[in-house]
Formats: structure tokens, C-alpha cells, sequence
């Protein structure tokens, strides 16, 4: 997967939001959207198409893997406009490179809004990178949808009513992973391994809130773009911690793993999905090791989680879906975990559309998403969170072991929500069939 093994930047900058900005048109609304003939309905709307942007790090320190994500979501689009779009329209993406700096974010957002006239902004990565524009988008009355993080900040609908999360929350899948230390290791001395932003503080608080304080021992967090992290590794040895949760990008587990490795530290790993694809983190080790490390070997037994099946799920029906799409696409390299969730989005989104009826305005999706989504089936294994007072997404996972490259189910899918008295569920809802032309086809919410 050489695109993983592309070059790391460290850049770090503080983030900037334009508070001045012109209006860049109407939000809609009002009427039948749901019949006639299509008409360009809304900024971003014509009769033949639909345009949606996106930010991602194509450069940069979190460019490995998440550069892949657009690339997915582009193949998925293409195979919705090569089979009749939706309602007649093609979709129209374009997606801008941030470098995930949240400076540029706010630039190239602003230039999606005002100049490119897009309709929605939809899988726009990072936490740092879209707190730097959530306030413009929502104060544009731009639908910011499915953003590609798993903070809380996406889910303030009185605050954002534009703004939805997608992926599983970080606090959940810290709860989730708290809780199976607390019935699988429940005499581990546990240590954390955070980002030092609300990706690391929310999966610290969803642990924290399913484990006793007396068991964590030690917590030390690094600064994107700060490579030498031995010092924080050096930390969690010196403290005993036998058991390390790690909220880490790719990059980072494998600096982390590489740290271990050279101080001899041998703790059970429990890495956040985020930070955990086999392939891209031994690739990175590979790199960073200058080839001292041969690949994902220093993974293996690693415990993670997952609420999408992986690549090397050869029989999962989604998986067959995506490398359908895939091979249909033309693109180069073998289907990857960052691809799949690229396309993941990319359905959800086309379930939103359609949802929103024949000629959609802004007004419409967001309302279609908030009465139906919480009924949507699609790839993810447990029921999205969407209403009118929620606009979390998906509401749990599964705990994971890595096995030979792939992944392993250690649990079923458990579900649960934010704050500590909300329980933890064993869940029987299931990642949904997928279409037999594998394009959803939901019904307009009137």
C-alpha cells in the first residue's frame, strides 16, 4: 500500500476562522420539493447536479491512510452517478487539501463555500481541523455533514444545527473499551496514550467512566507534529502500566510501538479503531524504522475496535459491495480500511439525499436526516443516533483482536451513549444487507 508510506510533515499551526464573510445564498426551504421537475433548488443545486466538497489531509503528518478516505468516497460517487445518480442529478465532488492545519482548513473551506457554491460539505476530517470551521459553516447555514471524527463537538444541535457526527463517538468507544478491561483484565494496571486534544480527552473520559481511578496508573499525552514521544513510553513503563490504551492517529501507534520496542516494554496494547490499521501502522513502522522493523508484526495481538467490516472480511457482503466499487472505479492499488470508509460516508450521504426529496435545499436534508436517519440501515454495525435533539452518530462497535494482518471479533456489537449512567448493551442490530444494485434507495421524509 505505498500510498501509506508517502513522507510524514510535522506542521502544526494554530487555527483561524473569517468572522466577516458574505452570504453565500439561501437555505431553501418552503413547498413540494417531492414533485415536478428538477430545478435548481438550492445554492449548489441545478437540474443535473449536485456539489459536495470536502476537506482532507492529502499532505502532511496525517496525510498516511487518511488520504485515502476521498479516493473511496469518490469511487462510491461515481458508481451512484454511472448508475442514475440521485433523482436524475450527478453528484459534483471536490475536495481540497488542508494539510491538517487548521489555518488552511478554514481557507480552503471558505473557498468550497463562497467560490466553488457547494451545496453541503460532507466528510471533512480532524478534530483540530473542523472546530477551525464549524462556526463558519453553521453560521453560512451550510450542511456540515458526517464529519470524519469522532468528538463530541459534532453533536450540539441547538449550538451547530448544521453540523452531524457519523463514525462511533470517542467517549463511547472509550466506554466500550473500559469495559471490556473491566471484565477481561479487571487486575491490569492500565496507562493512557492520548492525542492532546478531544480526540485523547474524550476516549479518556469514556474509559475513565467504566473504570476505576485506583487502576489507571499513569496518562501521558503527545502533540501532533512532535515525533519524540520515547519520553511519554518511557512514562507509562516507569509507572507500571501493564495494559496501555492508546487514542492515537496512525503515525502515533506506530512511534508508540517503536518507542516500546526500544525500551523493551511489552505491555497489552488496546489501540483506538483511529490508530489501529494493521497494514498502514506496519508500513509506517517499516519508515520510521528505516526498515529495522519489517511490518506489522509488533501488532499482533493488539486489541482494537471496529463498527465497519475490513478488507479482509472476504465474505461480508459490504466488503464484496466496496471492491465491486472499487475495481468499477479504475483507481490504482488494492482496496483499503480508509477506502472503505470513504465510501461508507459516501452511501449515508446518498441515503441523506434522497431523503430530502427530488429537488433537496439545505433546509430539507438536514430535517430529512434528523426524522429518518435514526432508522437507517447501511455498512455500520449498530443504529445511528440522529433526531432533532441528536446528531451523534453511530452508537457502538465492536472489540477487536488483530490476527494476522486483519481483524478478529472478540465481542458482539455493543452499544451504548454518552455519560456514565448510560449502560452498555449487548445490541442484536446488525450492519444492514446491502441493495442488490448496492445503491440505498430511501424514501423522501415529507
Amino acid at each position: 500500500m505505498s500510498r501509506s508510506s508517502r513522507r510524514l510533515l510535522t506542521v502544526v499551526a494554530t487555527a483561524t476562522v473569517a468572522t466577516t464573510l458574505a452570504a453565500c445564498g439561501s437555505s431553501g426551504g418552503g413547498g413540494d420539493n417531492n414533485s415536478g421537475a428538477n430545478k435548481a433548488s438550492d445554492t449548489g443545486i441545478t437540474a443535473t447536479s449536485i456539489k459536495i466538497g470536502a476537506t482532507y489531509p492529502l499532505t502532511g503528518v496525517a496525510a498516511p491512510g487518511y488520504s485515502e478516505i476521498p479516493l473511496g468516497v469518490k469511487a462510491y460517487f461515481d458508481y451512484v452517478n454511472n448508475n442514475g445518480g440521485v433523482n436524475g442529478r450527478k453528484i459534483d465532488y471536490v475536495y481540497k487539501d488542508d494539510g491538517y492545519n487548521p489555518t488552511n482548513t478554514s481557507s480552503v473551506t471558505n473557498q468550497l463555500v463562497l467560490q466553488d457554491q457547494v451545496f453541503m460539505v460532507m466528510g471533512a476530517l480532524g478534530t483540530p481541523t473542523h472546530n477551525a470551521v464549524v462556526q463558519f459553516l453553521n453560521s453560512e447555514r451550510v450542511p456540515d455533514l458526517f464529519v470524519a471524527s469522532g468528538s463530541l463537538s459534532w453533536n450540539q444541535p441547538k449550538k451547530y444545527p448544521e453540523t452531524f457526527g457519523w463514525q462511533t463517538d470517542y467517549e463511547i468507544e472509550g466506554k466500550v473499551i473500559g469495559n471490556y478491561i473491566k471484565e477481561k483484565f479487571p487486575n491490569a494496571k492500565v496507562g493512557l496514550f492520548l492525542q492532546g486534544d478531544d480526540f485523547g480527552e474524550d476516549g479518556a473520559k469514556g474509559v475513565k467512566e467504566e473504570l476505576p481511578a485506583s487502576q489507571i496508573v499513569a496518562s501521558q499525552t503527545y502533540t501532533s507534529g512532535n515525533t519524540d514521544i520515547g519520553p511519554q513510553i518511557a512514562a507509562l513503563k516507569a509507572a507500571g502500566a501493564d495494559l496501555v490504551v492508546s487514542f492515537s492517529v496512525p503515525a502515533y501507534t506506530a512511534l508508540s510501538q517503536l518507542a516500546s520496542l526500544q525500551l523493551g516494554y511489552k505491555p497489552q496494547w488496546f489501540v483506538s479503531n483511529v490508530g489501529s490499521d494493521a497494514t498502514l501502522v506496519g508500513n509506517l513502522l517499516k519508515s520510521f524504522s528505516k526498515g529495522a522493523v519489517s511490518g506489522a508484526g509488533p501488532l499482533e495481538g493488539v486489541l482494537t475496535t471496529r463498527y465497519l467490516a475490513t478488507v479482509d472480511m472476504k465474505d461480508d457482503p459490504w466488503t464484496q459491495l466496496w471492491q465491486k466499487v472499487w475495481s468499477a472505479s479504475g483507481q490504482k492499488g488494492d482496496l483499503t480500511n480508509f477506502e472503505v470508509y470513504g465510501m461508507a460516508q459516501a452511501y449515508t450521504t446518498v441515503q441523506a439525499l434522497q431523503a430530502a426529496g427530488k429537488n433537496p435545499t439545505r433546509e430539507s436534508l438536514v430535517s430529512a436526516i434528523e426524522k429518518a436517519g435514526g432508522d437507517w440501515k447501511g455498512p455500520l454495525v449498530a443504529p445511528f443516533r440522529y433526531s432533532s435533539d441528536s446528531h451523534a452518530g453511530v452508537s457502538g462497535m465492536t472489540v477487536a483482536q488483530i490476527s494476522g494482518g486483519g481483524v478478529k471479533d472478540l465481542t458482539g456489537v455493543e452499544t451504548t451513549d454518552n455519560g456514565k449512567d448510560a449502560p452498555i448493551q449487548q445490541s442484536s442490530d446488525e450492519a444492514g444487507t446491502p441493495p442488490a444494485n448496492g445503491i440505498p434507495n430511501e424514501k423522501p421524509v415529507g
